[in-house]
């Protein structure tokens, strides 16, 4: 038996508007301690991984270890479909993804589990020289003022700024934010601002973004929320051809 019941939707929506414009399919693992995810997108350009703990829901029943294949775009329709103040019950029946939102009225979904050959893959073990944090909104802001002008970004961090800017035909544009962290040298990658901007779909899992960067080497964005129940983390190829 597998029921998972959360007072806030939100989690839910904010989490699979991003992995459902990374991946068209995910395979969800639940049990005892909670529910987590790993996929890659058919590009293997975005790596993506979510954990939700059981501490998070206010009920969670799992007694024993599901994989509940689903169609990210199906289970994003319905997600939608959730008001702030529902109550969100996931269960599992004879096949079907149940997700029923409780408020003024009790709605209830089932979404068919799809078939799928599925090895969870797992992300490279990489030393990034580099780690900060920075304020989710202004990396959202900074990600979209570069978009006026091109469709990649230079992200680079020293030992006292991160700096993302962007060059394109007509101009180019360029933030800086003093980040405070012990950092001792300098690392300069090249990104898809398109896929950057997919990660960011995720806007209410956390006030804070934890960047890790290297020369030439793939970001990696940590979203985790104060309580620590939740983690949704992005793992991005840098643009190496993009350098020349």
């Amino acid at each position: 038996m597998f029921k998972a019941e959360l007072s806030d939707p939100n989690i839910l929506k904010t989490s699979f508007d991003a992995i459902s414009s990374i991946v068209d399919e995910v395979q969800i693992q639940t049990d005892s301690e909670g529910i987590r995810l790993d996929a890659l997108d058919r590009s293997h350009i975005t790596f993506v991984h979510l954990e939700l703990k059981a501490s998070l829901f206010d009920e969670y029943v799992c007694d024993e270890p599901e994989k509940i294949n689903i169609d990210t775009d199906e289970l994003m329709k319905v997600l939608k479909r959730s008001k702030s103040n529902d109550r969100v019950i996931m269960s599992l029946d004879e096949g079907n993804f149940i997700i029923t939102f409780e408020g003024e009225a009790k709605r209830t979904f089932k979404i068919r589990l799809i078939d799928m050959e599925y090895e969870a893959p797992s992300p490279p073990e990489l030393e990034h020289p580099t780690k900060f944090d920075i304020p989710f909104a202004l990396l959202k802001d900074s990600i979209q003022d570069m978009d006026i002008f091109s469709d990649k970004i230079a992200l680079i961090v020293d030992s006292e700024k991160f700096r993302a800017s962007a060059e394109g035909e007509f101009g180019d544009a360029n933030i800086e934010y003093l980040h405070g962290e012990k950092i001792d040298t300098e690392a300069k990658s090249i990104f898809s601002l398109e896929k950057i901007r997919e990660m960011l779909k995720a806007d209410k899992f956390s006030d804070v973004a934890t960047i890790k960067l290297g020369n030439d080497m793939p970001l990696h964005l940590s979203l985790k929320m104060v309580s620590e129940d939740g983690e949704l983390s992005f793992l991005l190829a840098p643009r190496i051809e993009a350098d020349d």
